[in-house]
């Protein structure tokens, strides 16, 4: 049994417009299958896609609060000029400069036109072949603990652990990674942006869900009421869901 990260789920007063901004932001395509609109590769809606993590909009009435989200997404770039044009064009979509405490570094912390807070990093080597998404980022205050849930949760191969960081990523050595950051200070309010996990054709999503359960995952009621997933928890509160398999 295995389950693969599939979305990344964001939450949204306007999910169509979010949606948009995505879709420009990596050079992708929405789609809107439903209530929900979908940012994925262009070319077709292809839910899962076989190496990206799409974007997955959900309308909600609350707005962000002022809190910092505890999940956002690094973007990549090639270089020093593409960073500067790529932190251009989002502002003239409709980003806006943010202030999570980062100081003197040298990638361009931004949020989009809801505020939820992403990175536009420097050009680095390791994520040159990740497509315009480097990295899905957690803060957590234990990286080996979340390394040890999060490497026996999802399909992903562990590349690199330590007290300040955690790394997996696909073992097709394909699509961006997901890395675990330690950072101070716990959940203090409901995540607006989670994973979407998937169970492979011909897998149990309740065995599945069970299976997690018994590595630390506890059950999360957000008022979800009869649903086809399941919401859980990981052992630091992060919200995920266990889709239906496809």
């Amino acid at each position: 049994m295995a389950l693969r990260p599939v979305h990344v789920n964001v939450k949204a007063v306007d999910a169509s417009a979010v949606g948009r901004f995505w879709a420009e932001a990596l050079g992708w395509s929405a789609y809107s299958p439903g209530v929900t609109t979908y940012v994925g590769p262009a070319g077709g809606l292809v839910r899962p896609h076989p190496v990206a993590v799409g974007i997955d909009v959900v309308p909600v009435p609350e707005p962000k609060t002022a809190a910092k989200n505890r999940v956002h997404l690094d973007l990549a770039t090639t270089s020093p000029a593409h960073q500067a044009e790529l932190v251009a064009r989002l502002e003239a979509l409709g980003a806006t400069p943010a202030d999570v405490g980062q100081g003197d570094v040298p990638w361009t912390v931004l949020a989009d036109p809801e505020g939820n807070e992403f990175c536009v990093l420097e050009p680095r080597e390791v994520y040159q072949d990740t497509g315009p998404i480097a990295a899905v980022v957690v803060d957590c205050v234990d990286p080996r603990a979340m390394a040890r849930f999060w490497g026996e949760a999802v399909d992903w191969t562990l590349h690199e652990v330590s007290d300040y960081h955690a790394v997996l990523r696909s073992a097709r050595g394909a699509g961006p990674y997901l890395e675990f950051l330690r950072t101070p200070g716990g959940k203090t309010v409901p995540d607006r942006v989670h994973l979407d996990l998937l169970p492979y054709p011909g897998d149990d999503k309740a065995a599945e869900a069970a299976r997690l359960r018994a590595l630390g995952a506890t059950d999360l009621d957000i008022g979800q009421r009869d649903v086809p997933w399941t919401c859980l928890a990981d052992p630091e509160g992060h919200e995920f869901c266990v889709l239906a398999p496809s």
